[in-house]
């Protein structure tokens, strides 16, 4: 919004500061940030007083998460509140590209909504049905897949090859709802410890920021090997609005946490990095520098398969968070070394543009 009015006034000095998307993207931060902080005390004592008794815990979780009950979730509404104000005011919403992310982000935001509130209102960790859910995802997924990729060419560009890429035609709309859909619930399996999820997606939008601001830039991308999506550098400001929000909300959520983000925010979270990567035409990057919640994923689907196959478990407790809590580490040792695993693998991400 900002951005636009800077453009139609005409204003010299500050129409030519909103032209560059590195100050844009430092202003969203900063003022996604600030906005949570502002918001965050008020917006959590009026989640308590409605919630009453808050998320229910698993019953066969670890003992340990017994002494959280009471924590009302739903602190996703928090983060998008933040993110979407901050998008309002600094993002070109003339761009394609956004209202994909919007879709996707409100889209899912809204789906993760209503399986909490199903959760809150019936005191069950059930939720939505999950067939329901998945639905209903793919439905916001496709939408926003359909505008993406009327954008962009049907290739999927291989990391590490310049130039390699597989042409999957009328295929690359399901492939891209999948990796969407992928994204968002992959980050919502991995939000089950305080600050497990957040600081791992605060990692990954700042990656995928560089990515896509070089991605934009036709002299980097040409130098880097990489595919040029135009007009793709402008989603490196809604990542550092991903950024300032969950900064913010970790200042809540951090053990012991006031608030749980819930599937409001970590399905939101999550489907926003699929839609990105999607967009700037790294989608196998994402799995690398998502390899954490390919992870917590993929240890949910091998311990159902395996259980339903032999009726034994390969983990103790999936997602493998839990597993790691069963075997005696405290939550806060498995949180930092999770969040180390991001880090690293988001180097290697990195390495990704430029190793071809």
């Amino acid at each position: 919004m900002l951005y636009l009015i800077a453009e139609w006034l005409k204003f010299e000095g500050l129409s030519n500061l909103f032209r560059y998307q590195s100050f844009r993207s430092g202003a969203a931060l900063m003022t996604a940030l600030l906005i949570g902080l502002v918001i965050g005390p008020k917006f959590i004592n009026m989640l308590r007083v409605r919630q009453g008794k808050g998320q229910p815990i698993r019953d066969d979780g670890p003992q340990s998460h017994f002494a959280k009950r009471g924590t009302p979730t739903m602190g996703g509404l928090m983060i998008l509140t933040a993110l979407i104000c901050s998008m309002l005011l600094y993002m070109d919403m003339s761009n394609p590209f956004v209202w994909a992310c919007i879709a996707v982000t409100v889209g899912f935001g809204a789906i993760g909504f209503m399986d909490d509130y199903d959760k809150v209102s019936k005191s069950s960790h059930k939720g939505v049905p999950g067939r329901v859910r998945l639905l209903m995802e793919f439905v916001v997924a496709g939408v926003a897949a359909w505008i993406i990729v009327s954008q962009l060419n049907t290739n999927l560009y291989v990391p590490f090859l310049s130039g390699r890429y597989i042409p999957l035609g009328p295929f690359y709309y399901v492939f891209a709802a999948f990796v969407i859909v992928g994204a968002g619930n992959a980050v919502n399996l991995t939000d089950g410890l305080d600050g497990l999820a957040t600081m791992p997606v605060i990692i990954a939008a700042g990656t995928f920021a560089i990515i896509c601001y070089l991605a934009g830039r036709v002299d980097f991308a040409t130098y880097l090997g990489i595919p040029h999506v135009p007009r793709a550098g402008e989603l490196a400001i809604f990542c550092a609005g991903i950024m300032g929000a969950c900064l913010a909300f970790l200042w809540f959520n951090a053990p012991p946490a006031a608030v749980f983000m819930g599937d409001t925010g970590s399905l939101a979270l999550g489907g926003a990095l699929g839609a990105i990567a999607v967009a700037a035409h790294h989608e196998i990057v994402l799995a690398v520098v998502g390899g954490l919640f390919v992870l917590e994923a993929a240890s949910v689907i091998i311990q159902v398969f395996w259980f339903k196959r032999t009726g034994r478990r390969v983990f103790r407790m999936a997602p493998i968070h839990h597993h790691f809590e069963q075997l005696g580490w405290k939550e806060s040792t498995v949180v930092i070394r999770f969040w180390i695993i991001s880090l690293v693998l988001a180097v290697i991400g990195l390495a990704t543009l430029k190793l071809r």
